[in-house]
């Protein structure tokens, strides 16, 4: 069959203009702050927290109204996981208060309380942050690992090799990732990424090399990759220094939180905030200490692909 010069030029700029979409994709991380979220070290203030919160899923999911964009997290019928973050327990883990919210937030929008699955690496992590495990039919379920224990195949991908929680391969349909926005004394930085280290069997073999490909790979396993829909990353209080343990010395008052659907994107954005808080405080950069948290930028290589790192394709939106 013969192509016309023209269909040939045609074809071949639409072919770039395909490539050039590609180039210039970008991914939202919302940046949210309210001042009077908190009080000196108190609670944060529920009602603000909140209205914090709407404002930052709603400008994810571009939707007229809060309730709407909830409705494009999860629909009703699906087992919604909220994985939390809770090593550290109270001061440096997920916000109690932020649970609540997500939660209340997802039951406005058709997901009944009984659909909805708290967990994390074991029951006594969730207990010292304040979550109180649980399995009672209609109320929050709330579980640790250790409840139902990890399948009995290996899940594979590039450097990793591990048995994954059952409760997120055989109870939840969807994940909505609460990670806390702070330093790390191995890899550099935790947030949204590195908390799917609380879903393996063994992610103490994974902290070598700053971490690196480790916590892309670990990532990459498919119930993971597919089942995640949105990343809330609590940055109430963070810390630039000291973590993953609580140090309150080296946290301090953000009262925000960084919201994406990308976690590499928000990944990014979190480690350009610990940087700056360093810099203010007059510490090294992480990259000085040989901690720079390089697997965010493995994250989105060729070979990986799970987001955006590059900070000129990150639209960064304040509310």
């Amino acid at each position: 069959m013969t192509i016309s010069r023209r269909r040939l030029l045609q074809s071949s700029l639409a072919g770039a203009a395909v490539g050039l979409r590609a180039q210039t994709a970008r991914s939202v991380v919302v940046i949210g702050q309210d001042a009077r979220l908190r009080a000196g070290n108190s609670a944060p203030d529920s009602a603000r927290l909140l209205a914090l919160l709407d404002r930052c899923v709603q400008r994810v999911y571009d939707r007229d109204t809060p309730l709407e964009a909830w409705k494009q997290v999860a629909k009703r019928g699906e087992v919604v996981g909220l994985k939390v973050n809770c090593l550290a327990g109270r001061g440096a883990s997920t916000s109690v208060k932020l649970v609540e919210a997500v939660s209340e937030r997802l039951q406005q929008a058709g997901i009944p309380a009984a659909d909805i699955v708290i967990w994390d690496r074991l029951n006594s992590d969730l207990e010292s942050a304040g979550f109180h495990p649980s399995a009672r039919t209609g109320r929050l379920r709330v579980m640790g690992n250790d409840e139902l224990g990890y399948d009995n195949e290996l899940a594979v991908y590039g450097s990793a090799g591990s048995l994954l929680a059952r409760t997120l391969t055989r109870v939840c349909d969807c994940v909505i990732n609460l990670p806390v926005l702070k330093d790390h004394g191995i890899v550099g930085a935790t947030m949204a990424l590195k908390n799917f280290f609380g879903a393996i069997h063994n992610p103490n073999k994974y902290h070598m090399n700053v971490g690196n490909p480790y916590v892309a790979d670990v990532y990459m396993l498919p119930p993971i990759r597919q089942k995640v829909r949105l990343h809330i990353c609590d940055a109430i209080a963070p810390q630039y220094e000291g973590g993953p343990s609580y140090m309150p010395q080296w946290s301090w008052p953000f009262n925000g939180l960084l919201v994406s659907r990308d976690p590499v994107a928000l990944d990014r954005t979190g480690w350009q905030i610990l940087e700056r808080k360093r810099a203010e405080k007059g510490m090294p950069p992480l990259a000085s200490v040989k901690r720079e948290p390089v697997y965010i930028l493995t994250a989105a290589d060729a070979d990986h692909r799970i987001g955006i790192c590059d900070p000129a394709r990150i639209a960064r939106v304040e509310v």
